[in-house]
């Protein structure tokens, strides 16, 4: 199983970026899918889920940002975020809960990314 995550780089506060993380080696569309992140010496953060049934759920800090969204024919997990702020600045990490239905707790996830490093700058 492979999620290789994509879209991350550097922009100015205010701009907008839009994360890819495909998955491949196993049935995407049972899975809940979930965007976490971890800044430099900070743990890490729930950013954002989606399930099988497409309900999604969002961390306090990205609420009315960032938008997470699938596309289980490409095996693809998307997470669009606007309005980007220094705060923001972290590597992400795309995850695969194959057993718990609308999960967003890092434990509840099984497979992970190798990461995307996105930098705010302010």
């Amino acid at each position: 199983v492979q999620l290789q995550a994509s879209g991350g780089g550097l922009v100015q506060a205010g701009d907008s970026l839009r994360l890819s993380c495909e998955v491949s080696g196993r049935i995407f569309s049972s899975d809940t899918m979930g965007w976490f992140r971890q800044a430099h010496g900070k743990e890490r953060e729930f950013v954002a889920a989606i399930s099988e049934t497409d309900t999604t759920n969002y961390g306090d800090s990205v609420k009315g940002r960032f938008t997470i969204s699938r596309d289980n024919a490409k095996n693809t997990v998307y997470l669009q975020m606007n309005s980007l702020n220094f705060e923001d600045t972290a590597v992400y990490y795309c995850a695969a809960s194959p057993g718990y239905s609308g999960a967003i707790y890092s434990l509840e996830f099984y497979y992970w990314g190798q990461g995307t490093q996105v930098t705010v700058s302010s």
